[in-house]
């Protein structure tokens, strides 16, 4: 079942781009709403996408073992290991661990070539039953 994005990610112009082996994989494209600095993505956008990336993982996993969960965000690391240019920039998370009650998400954002990514992230998120 694929879920809509949340708000903020349709703020931010962020939609799903594809799905890859179960997992959604995100992008945005560069505009004034994501632009930082003059010629580079904001590094907040970039850390929304990631976080965006990891929960559509998450949720993709949760919808497949049949749970309905709320997702509360405990922690969220973000590695900046290159300046985001002008273009589209894609993201993916993987969920590394789904228990009962925590899970863990890394995320990975690129842009041109995926095996140089622009940033990383790990997620912990604290799972809820919904009522």
């Amino acid at each position: 079942m694929t879920r809509a994005l949340t708000p903020y990610a349709q703020a931010l112009g962020i939609e799903i781009d594809h799905d890859e082996a179960g997992e959604p994989v995100l992008r945005v494209d560069y505009s004034n709403r994501v632009a930082g600095r003059p010629g580079f993505l904001h590094g907040g956008a970039m850390s929304g996408l990631m976080e965006m990336a990891g929960f559509a993982a998450l949720q993709a996993e949760l919808d497949r073992r049949g749970e309905t969960m709320r997702l509360k965000p405990v922690n969220i690391q973000v590695e900046f290991m290159r300046g985001g240019t002008e273009q589209v920039t894609y993201a993916k998370g993987t969920v590394t661990r789904a228990g009962r009650r925590v899970a863990l998400v890394n995320a990975e954002a690129w842009q041109d070539d995926r095996a140089k990514p622009i940033a990383l992230a790990q997620i912990k998120v604290l799972l809820i039953p919904a009522e």
